[in-house]
């Protein structure tokens, strides 16, 4: 039997997202746009609770199609609101927008978001202890919310710098540690 990360309980989708996705370097813009608007809405509440509602926040939000989230008005902001299958949170929702506009900003300004935030630490993995933030995500989050990014402090940043492997935090007694 395969040793994993304390944090991954019995759920067939958390052992599936541990095992495939989480700490796995991503380096796709439309992947990086999905999982930073998914750790947004996170915030607050357990993971788990964001990955059983992942496929309908894909609905939800038009594939996290990018160019379509940019236009969204009061119209689908309450229609978002009143999806009891995602989280209802009106301020994530509106901040979704914003953080689209800005993401489509800093891909016009670093030719792909990819270069933008693999470019805090030119491109390596940091392998770390378990953390909830660090000096790097307080440098990412402080960056992203002087471009104007909602919902999206240090802590929040931390958990997406585990997801798309630019951190690495499988403990080292998991089968995924250094694995990459």
């Amino acid at each position: 039997m395969k040793k994993r990360c304390f944090w991954v309980n019995k759920e067939e989708i958390y052992i599936k997202y541990h095992d495939e996705e989480w700490g796995v370097p991503e380096h796709d813009d439309d992947k990086l746009f999905e999982l930073l608007v998914l750790e947004s809405f996170q915030s607050g509440l357990s993971w788990i609770t964001i990955l059983k509602k992942r496929e309908d926040f894909r609905k939800a939000f038009d594939g996290f199609d990018i160019d379509c989230i940019t236009k969204y008005g009061e119209d689908k902001i309450n229609e978002l609101a009143e999806n009891e299958k995602i989280i209802r949170h009106k301020g994530k929702i509106r901040a979704t927008i914003t953080n689209a506009r800005v993401f489509k900003e800093i891909q016009k300004e670093y030719s792909s978001f990819n270069k933008y935030i693999w470019g805090f630490t030119d491109g390596k993995i940091i392998y770390n202890e378990y953390l909830t933030k660090s000096e790097l995500s307080d440098k990412i989050a402080e960056d992203l919310k002087d471009k104007g990014m909602k919902f999206i402090g240090s802590t929040t940043v931390y958990s997406y710098l585990e997801a798309i492997g630019i951190i690495n935090n499988h403990t080292k007694d998991c089968f995924k540690y250094k694995a990459q």
